[in-house]
């Protein structure tokens, strides 16, 4: 089997031929030739033959869908449900929390670390939780859409009442966590289940999901600054929202158009379909209204020169990502929509940044050092 493995590698221009013949004796390819679903990168083509050819090791990968598929296979559906092979959702449902609570971090303070890792523990169970709601409703649509089509709950992996269960799991860690935070927050963060369960619904409903999505994704932006301050500022924390609702609108607009085609047939609908050859322009005036919301909430809180820096920048690199975008390419789509995590991150690190600028109040100087 080796020597026969070997020989069909060797023929010029039939690298794709080894595959054929394993996916030809393999139900599911995905799992038998430990390649991350949904368009993921998987293993080089030479080290995934290998562990087929039965070397008995799977290829060492440190990246999320790496580590995801060296997972025990009766783990994988669950993982693979939760999106851990792909973090950038999880990236995305946090940042909007690191810039609330970077923001009302005391000034000349970094932010508090507890909180974060808190917030980024939710992140990843509120998404995976999310993300099961999703596929729970979506079970028959995903069935019917390319990139979808592999998912868990639509090829049977894991059934409608273990998705349930799981369901159940994730909420009851994620409510373990959301009783860490003061009353206030607790509360607050309790109304934004109403939009995570019906966040799957708003495509069969309305052409702007991506809407709804941004009233959820971006919770954490409210949520933060309570935690933190034990209620909210809405004259900060309001155009914080309004923006990272802004930006959601941006990336899964974005993100949308690598289904549109699967989503015409289907009846899904979409703010990449509603806006179709006019989606740059769109995404530029989503643009503008984000960077406002963002200088609105910079002043309301005394921001230094160092946030409008970060600011700036990331008004630079929407520009390129717009300019750049060719939404008829799902590869060029899915290339701008991940590079939405540096966005977050260059405001988060302005914000950081800019408020280890600011100085000490007065009246916190003077408690430390009663003889000043």
């Amino acid at each position: 089997m080796a020597t026969l493995v070997t020989r069909l590698c060797r023929v010029p221009g039939t690298a794709a031929g080894p595959l054929r013949l394993l996916r030809a004796g393999s139900a599911r390819p995905a799992a038998a030739l430990a390649v991350p679903p949904h368009g993921a990168p998987g293993p080089p083509l030479g080290l995934g033959l290998g562990w087929e050819a039965g070397s008995g090791r799977r290829p060492l990968s440190f990246s999320a869908a790496g580590l995801v598929s060296s997972a025990p296979g009766p783990l994988q559906p669950y993982l693979r449900l939760m999106r851990l092979d792909k973090p950038i959702g999880t990236w995305l449902l946090y940042l909007p929390c690191t810039w609330s609570i970077g923001l009302a971090a005391e000034p000349g303070c970094f932010p508090d670390w507890y909180m974060l890792s808190l917030f980024g523990t939710g992140a990843v169970l509120m998404r995976g939780a999310g993300c099961t709601i999703n596929d729970m409703w979506d079970r028959d649509y995903d069935k019917k859409v390319l990139r979808t089509a592999n998912r868990p709950i639509a090829v049977g992996d894991i059934s409608t009442f273990q998705s349930f269960v799981f369901l159940g799991g994730q909420l009851s860690l994620a409510l373990c966590v959301l009783l860490c935070l003061n009353y206030y927050s607790i509360a607050l963060g309790a109304a934004s289940l109403s939009l995570v369960i019906t966040y799957p619904l708003m495509k069969r409903i309305t052409y702007w999901p991506q809407l709804v999505l941004g009233l959820t994704f971006n919770w954490g932006a409210l949520l933060g600054w309570s935690a933190i301050k034990g209620s909210c500022d809405w004259s900060v924390c309001l155009p914080l929202y309004f923006s990272g609702v802004m930006w959601t609108l941006i990336y899964d607009t974005i993100y949308a158009h690598q289904d549109k085609k699967d989503d015409m047939v289907i009846g899904v609908k979409s703010t990449a379909l509603r806006f179709n050859e006019n989606t740059k322009q769109w995404l530029s005036g989503f643009s503008v209204a984000m960077l406002v919301g963002l200088s609105v909430a910079g002043i309301n809180c005394d921001q230094t020169f160092l946030y409008y820096t970060a600011v700036a920048t990331i008004s630079a690199h929407l520009a390129h990502q717009i300019y750049t975008l060719d939404i008829h390419k799902p590869e060029d789509c899915w290339k701008k929509f991940t590079s939405n995590r540096t966005v977050g991150l260059l405001l988060f690190i302005g914000i950081v940044t800019g408020n280890l600028r600011k100085r000490k109040n007065p009246k916190e100087i003077n408690a430390i050092n009663p003889d000043i």
